[in-house]
């Protein structure tokens, strides 16, 4: 019987030191597998540096917080009275005295650990707080109050208040802890005659909570630079911040003299250590509190209503003066230039207006935020590439001459696997594959995209690049290439092209720990035994590039949209990252989650809005990161070589962010004034385009930002890319446009426009164009309005929606010519049952005067009442009636002719009045159309395919594998960084 009880005990000790063993690992799985990525994507030192400082501060504040409530329970169990000298009330505690004492130390013990863990782990997360301090890089700018540089309430004041809010928990868990062991053990007593406490109880807790006094007293002190950033309700604007009259003349002193009286009582209470009474320590403890309430409450309630309010338009004006000047340097907004526009043209030659439309302005007429179904359908290829639902306009150089593009990736897009299972979804679909480009300022005879670079593999008039897609905003699944698995590559007519990864991304998972790790990490067993798992396997994940740079920057607030450009023969995404602090003196706070949504992102999952809740009161686009979309190598570069919030983290984080002499030519010409940062600007210069105070005060030049008028969202217009040139410049320039109306109305009170091209003199340059307020000028509510209440144009939309069509409204650009303002509007339908959109008319208006017509120029045209460049002419017959366009394809013709047919017969029974042969040509009208556009969907797709057999015949493997299975368009990709 001995022998099996030892085999079983043997057993048992062994499943618990496994069962220990892989509650280990499995803690330790996560902590190892971030390491390998940090170190995959080379930004090791982010992870250790971070890792590091939490550690640090875990150690030094938990052990802080563990001895200091251990030490005063050990000295209240000191100060214990003899056991002799208890009351009736003590000796009734005797048996929980006995209970405890065997374990006595055991329990301070856990006690002490149980603070310390959770004050360390409160402690660890203020880690950016405690870089920040440490490596602190001063503005070179001083507040107005207390002339202290502007890094003291960045960098300094947050510290501070860290350690004072510390040091109250500290206190107040030690007051407890000894309040507790002196009852327990006869210090203190609540129901016995005579002193409810000994001497040394008094002396012990008078001490602490004259600590307690002593720290009031600091943050007293601290409160008085507090004022600085202290937020408040103002009637002239939210979230103001900094100090007003009340402010200055009220709380300010009261701040100094509530910390000359904390001082005292902390004294009073320091001093029962030789007068062992609470009288006066509780005296000096209630003028403090009575102080408080009549000193730092009713004092400044007084002044307000009695020296403010009588006349706050002169008491507030100098403090108004400092918080516009504070907020317009902290958001970057201090150069605007504001200039008087009239808002109507003044020259009566149309000609010479009609001419001067294409220098005002590249119009484009392709909305990216309507077209990617456009994309889809014309240039998916395969069910499992997908284009974002919003695509990105940049720009091209063309025979020397900047064009601008809407671009867009086919990425990979798993539900459109077929056979959906483990193998397929992250060994052979791993990929998308090539850019599709189209003009911005053009559409084919049929409303669709010009494209500059389109089919599969991608070509046309983008330079080589590599075309595989590994890293994207829609690749949110991890893969794992490289290994014996092969992937899919593409399909053509031939069949599906494989291959294997060649580049350095991701994780090795040759190391049987690795896979364990990740297996565990990913919850995924078969990660540790799979077959397609092997030599030269890697695990790519955190694949979106936001989530990339967020990784290897934890520090930055990244922009909502990255976009992708061919750089140098790669796919780099771009991304726009800001450094931001809610400590700059008299700045006014702004949260960035509010300012930066807009009708766009309220629509679209995909464009995140930035950091939801954190508010900011200084904001600088100080980095500009990429991600090649081959290997998801990340790169910081320095933008703003000024910012010293960067050049903090830049200490804290060395060798992780290059210098701005480091961004190539070629990357150079695709960097763009970021939208987020913009949308959070023109928030603001709604009240601080104004620079006098009186007129702040007043209210009477506040803007707002128009709601989409496309839409019905009720969101905020979203700002528009635009090559256009404003009033005081020579030349177009790549800019990001928007509108103000006057708050409240719908009328225009400016136009604003920023230099959107980096790497130009210009760039960063705020122009605002403000309408006088004596007239009226159309805002874009109305001129939609107008759109849409003409009445031949209301006709025209109506039969655009016959049958299940839909119209879709594109971007409502406003262009400034000749003291006048151009708006100009694509509008779409998705006809019958087709499910992309299709340009079909162009919205046009100027001086009053509206168009609504086929093309772009003829509505400039109508308008203007004069011709820009000479047009084709319509095809006519021998009647002399426009004849719809012709197609080479019978199918195709057979349609049209149908469809001319049945428009006659609806226009004849219109003039008739029949409305029943009216309602039976337009169901003959769509349906033939219908029948044309399938017919003309199924030429374009086989036109595709025998594309894309001359171009794989044109250029042998232009973009395929280096193993045979393809040849590769690009260096072998392992090369780059």
């Amino acid at each position: 019987m001995g022998r099996p009880s030892r085999r079983v005990r043997t057993l048992l000790m062994t499943l618990g030191v496994l069962a220990v063993l892989a509650m280990a690992f499995t803690m330790f799985a996560g902590f190892w597998t971030d390491w390998l990525w940090y170190r995959s994507v080379h930004y090791s030192s982010v992870f250790t540096t971070t890792l590091w400082t939490k550690i640090g501060l875990f150690f030094v504040f938990g052990l802080l917080m563990a001895l200091a409530v251990g030490f005063n329970i050990w000295l209240a169990h000191r100060l214990r009275p003899p056991l002799s000298a208890m009351s009736m009330e003590q000796q009734n505690l005797d048996r929980y005295r006995m209970g405890i004492a065997p374990y006595k130390k055991w329990l301070l013990l856990g006690i002490t650990a149980l603070v310390g863990l959770i004050a360390g782990a409160s402690a660890a997360g203020q880690w950016r707080t405690w870089l920040m301090w440490v490596n602190g890089v001063p503005f070179g700018q001083k507040d107005p109050q207390f002339k202290l540089d502007v890094a003291f309430y960045a960098f300094d004041l947050p510290w501070y208040r860290f350690l004072l809010g510390f040091g109250f928990a500290a206190v107040i868990l030690s007051v407890i802890a000894a309040a507790l062991t002196h009852y327990l053990y006869g210090g203190l007593r609540v129901t016995s005659p005579g002193a409810r406490a000994t001497a040394a109880a008094t002396g012990h807790l008078s001490v602490l909570i004259g600590v307690f006094v002593a720290f009031k007293a600091v943050a007293y002190w601290l409160d008085r630079y507090g004022l600085a950033v202290k937020s408040s309700d103002f009637k002239a604007t939210d979230n103001w911040t900094g100090l007003r009259y009340v402010d200055a003349n009220a709380y300010l002193p009261a701040k100094t003299i509530l910390f000359c009286i904390a001082v005292i009582c902390a004294l009073l209470f320091f001093a029962t250590l030789w007068r062992r009474t609470w009288q006066l320590p509780v005296i000096g403890f209630g003028l403090m509190v009575l102080s408080a309430i009549l000193i730092g409450g009713l004092y400044p309630a007084i002044v307000q209503k009695f020296q403010v309010q009588p006349n706050e338009q002169a008491k507030e004006a100098p403090y108004v003066e400092k918080n516009l000047k504070a907020t317009r340097d902290a958001y970057g907004i201090d150069g605007t230039q504001v200039t008087d526009y009239d808002g109507k043209s003044k020259t009566e030659d149309l000609t010479k207006l009609r001419k001067d439309v294409d220098d005002a302005a590249s119009i484009r007429i392709m909305d990216p935020n309507i077209v990617s179904p456009t994309f889809q359908q014309l240039q998916q290829m395969r069910k499992y590439y997908a284009f974002p639902n919003n695509l990105d306009v940049d720009r091209y150089n063309k025979d020397g001459q900047d064009q601008d593009t809407v671009i867009g990736l086919r990425e990979l897009n798993l539900a459109g696997v077929d056979k959906q299972n483990w193998i397929n979804n992250h060994f052979r679909y791993t990929h998308g594959y090539g850019v599709v480009a189209a003009k911005g300022t053009e559409v084919d005879s049929e409303g669709r995209p010009v494209f500059t670079e389109s089919n599969l593999p991608s070509e046309g008039e983008l330079p080589r690049y590599e075309q595989r897609i590994y890293y994207g905003e829609k690749t949110t699944t991890y893969s794992i290439v490289g290994g014996p698995q092969k992937e899919i590559d593409y399909s053509d007519d031939s069949g599906e092209k494989t291959t294997s990864y060649k580049g350095d991304g991701g994780v090795n998972l040759s190391n049987p720990i690795n896979r364990a790790a990740y297996a565990v990490a990913f919850n995924e067993p078969q990660i540790l035994y799979s077959g397609a798992i092997g030599d030269g396997s890697r695990i790519l994940y955190n694949r979106t590039p936001k989530d990339r740079v967020e990784a290897v920057a934890p520090w930055l607030t990244i922009d909502g949209d990255a976009y992708p450009a061919v750089v140098n023969g790669r796919i780099q995404w771009i991304v726009d990252a800001y450094t931001t602090t809610n400590g700059y003196p008299y700045a006014s706070r702004t949260t960035l989650g509010d300012t930066t949504a807009d009708s766009l992102t309220a629509a679209n999952d995909n464009r995140a809005v930035v950091a939801q809740q954190n508010q900011v009161n200084y904001i600088r686009n100080s980095v500009k990161a990429t991600v090649d979309a081959y290997t998801g190598d990340v790169k910081l570069y320095q933008w703003d070589t000024k910012d010293p919030v960067l050049k903090t983290w830049m200490k804290a984080f060395p060798d992780t962010v290059q210098p701005k002499s480091a961004i190539t030519g070629d990357l150079m010409a695709h960097l763009r004034y970021p939208q987020d940062l913009f949308k959070v600007q023109r928030e603001l210069l709604t009240r601080y385009h104004v620079d006098d105070a009186d007129t702040f005060l007043s209210g009477s030049e506040v803007w707002q930002v128009p709601e989409d008028p496309t839409n019905k969202s009720g969101d905020a217009v979203p700002p528009y890319y635009l090559s256009m040139k404003m009033p005081d410049q020579q030349q177009q320039s790549f800019s990001l446009t928007t509108t103000f109306t006057p708050n409240g109305r719908d009328n225009l009170s400016a136009f604003m426009a920023v230099d959107a091209e980096a790497g130009t003199s210009g760039y960063g340059k705020i122009r605002i164009l403000k309408l006088p307020t004596s007239t009226t000028v159309d805002g874009p509510k109305q001129v939609q309005s107008q759109f849409n209440s003409e009445q031949d144009i209301a006709e025209s939309i109506r039969l655009l929606r016959g049958g299940d069509s839909e119209v879709e409204y594109g971007n409502l650009l406003t262009v400034p010519l000749d003291g006048g303002l151009l708006y100009v509007e694509p509008v779409y339908v998705r006809g019958g049952g087709l499910k992309y959109p299709l340009l079909r008319k162009v919205l046009v208006t100027y001086g009053g005067q509206t168009a609504f017509e086929d093309t772009l120029d003829e509505a400039l045209d109508k308008v203007f009442g004069a011709e820009g460049a000479t047009p084709e002419p319509p095809d006519q017959g021998d009647d002399g009636t426009t004849r719809p366009p012709t197609s080479s394809d019978p199918t195709v013709q057979d349609a049209l002719d149908d469809a001319q047919a049945a428009f006659e017969a609806g226009q004849k029974a219109l003039k008739e009045n029949d409305w029943t042969a009216y309602g039976e040509a337009q169901k003959d009208l769509e349906e033939a159309l219908q029948r044309a556009e399938d017919a003309q969907a199924k030429a374009d797709r086989d036109a595709a395919g025998k594309n894309g057999d001359k171009s794989d015949g044109k250029s042998d493997g232009k973009s395929g594998d280096q193993d045979g299975d393809q040849a590769s368009p690009s260096p072998d990709p392992s090369s780059s960084g």
